[in-house]
This record gives C-alpha cells, sequence and structure tokens, in this order.
C-alpha cells in the first residue's frame, strides 16, 4: 500500500466499522488525525504499521493502527480507546529517560517508534544507524540486547526483543501479503470515487457515499456483564496494567479473578505463578503455561474449572463471551483478556465479514489500554485459558 493511499483505506475502515455499529455512536463525526500518524517500524527497520490518533473535539479517543506492510494481512490492525496518543510528548518524555539513564549522544541520536515485541512499542535511538538505546513505551525500561540467535524458533518472552517480520513462516507471510493486496484492490475497484474529507467519521456521509443504501448494519456485539440479563445490567469488566515489565500474565490472571470476584493482588499471583518478586521479577516460561489453569483452580478452591487450548479460534471465543465468561488470550511474547467481541454478517464489497476483539491489555505497565476492536484476522493466538463457575 502505498503512501497515497494511507488516507483513504483509513477513512474507508473506520467508516464501515462505524456504518455496522461495531464502532459506538460516540465516534460519530470524530476525526482522524492523519497529519499526526506515528510510523511504527519493525526491529528490522522496515515499516509496519502507522499509529493514528482519533479525537472528538479536543479530547482523544484513542487511536487506530494501520498496517503498511502487507505481511501484517489486512490494512486495519485494531482501534484503542481509553489512551490518547501525543507523539510529541512520549519523544520527548523518551529523550529524558534516556538522558536520565546516562545514554551518550541522545541529542544527537535519530528516533524513531519501534515494535520491539509486536504490538508492545518501545523508543529507540540511532547513531550513524547504530541503536544508542531502545526503550520501553511509558515505562522507559532498557529492553535487553536480543538472544535470539542461540534459540532460533523458540516464542519470545515477556520482555524480550523479536521482529514480527523476521520470524513470520514463509508460509504465512506469503497468505497474509495475498490477503492483504486483495482487500486494497477489492477497495480500490469497487470504490472509485474519492470523498473530498477522508478527515471524519461519519455513518450518514459513508452511507451517502455508497448510495444511500442503509443496508450494512447487521452486526452482533457481546460484551461481558454481571450476569447474562444483557439488557438490565452494565458491561461489568475492569482493565489492570501489569506492575512489572513481565507481569502480564499474572495481570491477565487479576483481571479474570476480579470478574469472579476472587480478590488478588498482583504480587500474591506472582507468588502462585513463580513470576518472583517486585523488585526482582520474572515472566512465565512457555513449559509452564498450564501454571495457569493450576493457579486459577487453586486461588479459588476448586470454584472455577480452568482450562487451556492450544488452538485458539473464533467458535471459542464467541461462544465463552455467549456465556459470560471471559477468556485470558496468549499470544507471542504478551497475555490478556478478551471481554468481548463483534462481528458483521454482511460485507461491503466483498470484503471478508469483520471479526473484532474486545482486548483488555495489561501493557503499558501500570496503565492497560482497552482495545475496541482487535481485528481477529491479523493477530496471532497461541493458547487461550478459559475459567466455568463450577455448579454445586
Amino acid at each position: 500500500m502505498i503512501d497515497s493511499e494511507i488516507p483513504w483505506v483509513t477513512w474507508i475502515e473506520l467508516n464501515q466499522l462505524r456504518a455496522i455499529h461495531v464502532l459506538p455512536e460516540t465516534y460519530d463525526k470524530a476525526r482522524i488525525g492523519l497529519d499526526e500518524a506515528t510510523r511504527i517500524f519493525d526491529l528490522n527497520g522496515e515499516e509496519l504499521f502507522r499509529r493514528v490518533p482519533l479525537r472528538s473535539g479536543r479530547r482523544g479517543l484513542g487511536f487506530v493502527d494501520i498496517a503498511m506492510h502487507p505481511a501484517l494481512g489486512e490494512p486495519l490492525l485494531a482501534t484503542s480507546s481509553g489512551l490518547a496518543w501525543d507523539e510529541t510528548r512520549l519523544r520527548q518524555a523518551g529523550t529524558r529517560a534516556a538522558q536520565a539513564l546516562g545514554f551518550d549522544g541522545i541529542e544527537k541520536a535519530q528516533v524513531r517508534f519501534v515494535a520491539y515485541s509486536f504490538p508492545k512499542v518501545a523508543l529507540q535511538f540511532l547513531r550513524d544507524s547504530e541503536e544508542v538505546a531502545l526503550l520501553e513505551l511509558y515505562t522507559w525500561a532498557p529492553v535487553p540486547p536480543s538472544t535470539r540467535e542461540e534459540r532460533q524458533y523458540a516464542p519470545p518472552s515477556d520482555f524480550e526483543r523479536w521482529s514480527l517480520l523476521d520470524e513470520l513462516p514463509d508460509d504465512q507471510r506469503t497468505e497474509r501479503e495475498g490477503r492483504f493486496e486483495a482487500r486494497v484492490a477489492r477497495w480500490r475497484e469497487g470504490l472509485t470515487r474519492r470523498p473530498e474529507d477522508l478527515t471524519v467519521i461519519s455513518r450518514a456521509d459513508f452511507l451517502r457515499y455508497l448510495g444511500g443504501i442503509d443496508r450494512f448494519v447487521l452486526s452482533r456485539t457481546q460484551e461481558l456483564h454481571y450476569s447474562t440479563r444483557s439488557s438490565d445490567h452494565h458491561p461489568c469488566y475492569e482493565l489492570r496494567g501489569q506492575e512489572t515489565n513481565v507481569w502480564c500474565v499474572g495481570a491477565s490472571v487479576q483481571m479474570l479473578l476480579d470478574f469472579y470476584r476472587y480478590e488478588y493482588s498482583q504480587v500474591r499471583l506472582a507468588q502462585e505463578l513463580g513470576l518472583g518478586t517486585l523488585g526482582n521479577p520474572n515472566g512465565l516460561p512457555y513449559a509452564n503455561d498450564g501454571d495457569v489453569v493450576t493457579a486459577i483452580e487453586h486461588l479459588t478452591c476448586q470454584g472455577l474449572d480452568a482450562a487451556m487450548n492450544t488452538s485458539p479460534n473464533w467458535s471459542e471465543f464467541e461462544s465463552e463471551i455467549d456465556s459470560n465468561r471471559p477468556l485470558i488470550s496468549f499470544i507471542p511474547g504478551h497475555s490478556r483478556t478478551i471481554a468481548g467481541y463483534t462481528r458483521s454478517f454482511i460485507s461491503l464489497i466483498g470484503q471478508p465479514h469483520f471479526r473484532g476483539l474486545l482486548v483488555y491489555d495489561p501493557w503499558p505497565p501500570n496503565v492497560g489500554v482497552i482495545t475496541r476492536w482487535e481485528n481477529y484476522n491479523v493477530m496471532t493466538y497461541r493458547r487461550t485459558f478459559t475459567a466455568r463457575p463450577c455448579k454445586v
């Protein structure tokens, strides 16, 4: 996808989500900050995606991630809410942190944003094309040097740098690139007339652009509630930021247990999962994934029946949320929880139906972010963990 098509594709992808009610009314007339888009690079130097701020008046709604590299599979990666994106402030904060940490030559270094462990982002400082520092966004902790040459094909740990493009299997890359190019081509062929204003999300304007026929509205969205009587209960789920760079699993377990009213601190959960202490934390080794099941059942005195799925699929996400149960989702190098889904039943111009997940992500540390919605078709899901209340 060439740079000149970024505004148009971004406008189409966001407006079609608004047209089918995947994006709520709060996004109507929101401004798409295309002139403020941030380039996010892969560790190998290729541009991966652009992060575009979304605003309602002066208030930041969140941001949208639009793919620049076809290996990501589809142009729309995710829309996120609750965490405003300000590139200038992040650059300034990262530079001050690098100076305070004693890195030399920061003032003259080139600065760029890097997906050091997709979708987690860091600020990279380069001098003469050589890295001076790589600091994780918000925490400004130095990301350790890569040791992956020694462990080729091993999955990444919770705070480890790895290149999405370099480590993507050839067959997956070919399939994703073909899917990406086909989607953009269908937009080009089916919507040849370009609207004048590509900076506003508007359901009414988009339907007029399509010819005034309001037929692209069938979708289903489901979120967790206090009970299954969703008509008279508000959504009921809370975000927890991970308290260290490597406690994403602990924070994810905390969110799931909180939903069932089992209240544990991350320090206590770290003890149960073998994640060290606040002063000396560590992540969960891949060989110990099953410990999540053991911990959930032990800490609830078998009140929850937990299970691990090594081959996650859309049907599982949908059925668990329909049953009003959250899931923990492992992706390469990270853990989050899933608290809802959305899917469309009518596609535009032969495009695949949209499937999105409501992700409560504990990263960035001590903050977290709600991703509404993560495009299910572009993410690699490595494990899911379910927890079902035991019947008495």
